[in-house]
């Protein structure tokens, strides 16, 4: 199955909201409703794309009626103040979930974002009951760094979680052609 990431389109804000407010949409992610016009107003100050945060899109193909998937984010942080590294998250609607296209998702966001900005490290959290998170950012070229105790607020009590990584050096995930900006092609479609 193809796997392609694009902007956030005006059509794909009604998903965004479907995440704010239902439950189970989101899995283990939930931590109450949001405010659903948040995506709304977000889309027309920046098309989810800032420059400490972004979202984008995954879909199951590039032609007109290639379907929604879910969505990447990535946001900005520091440990010392100075050097930048992303923190990368995902949200795949439950029936594309188990088929391959997380993994994909991800190691794709991560060569984008090694491609077009600087950092030297890409990490991304995940809960320690998410075993499929875990083997999907592992196949993704992260690894495991160690456990963050009591890092959360979820459901009624302070978790932990896994802290993966990857750095800019270690070896990637083979996607087909190699390179999110190869001539030519998409620069953002595997």
């Amino acid at each position: 199955m193809d796997v392609v990431l694009g902007p956030v389109r005006e059509d794909d804000v009604a998903l965004l909201q479907r995440f704010a407010v239902e439950p189970g949409l989101i899995g283990l992610d939930w931590n109450g409703f949001r405010d659903a016009q948040g995506p709304v107003r977000r889309f027309a100050e920046d098309g989810f794309l800032g420059e400490e945060d972004g979202r984008l899109m995954v879909r199951t193909g590039a032609e007109p009626g290639a379907e929604t998937a879910g969505l990447v984010s990535w946001r900005s942080g520091s440990f010392d103040g100075r050097t930048k590294y992303w923190e990368i998250g995902i949200a795949l609607l439950p029936e594309y979930r188990g088929r391959g296209i997380g993994w994909r998702a991800q190691a794709m966001l991560t060569a984008y974002l090694f491609e077009h900005t600087p950092v030297q490290r890409i990490q991304a959290a995940t809960h320690p009951e998410n075993l499929a998170e875990q083997k999907s950012l592992e196949k993704a070229g992260f690894r495991l760094e160690g456990v963050i105790r009591g890092c959360e607020f979820r459901a009624g009590r302070l978790r932990d979680g896994y802290l993966y990584s990857r750095l800019r050096d270690d070896p990637a995930p083979e996607l087909g052609n190699g390179s999110v900006t190869a001539s030519g092609l998409n620069p953002l479609a595997h």
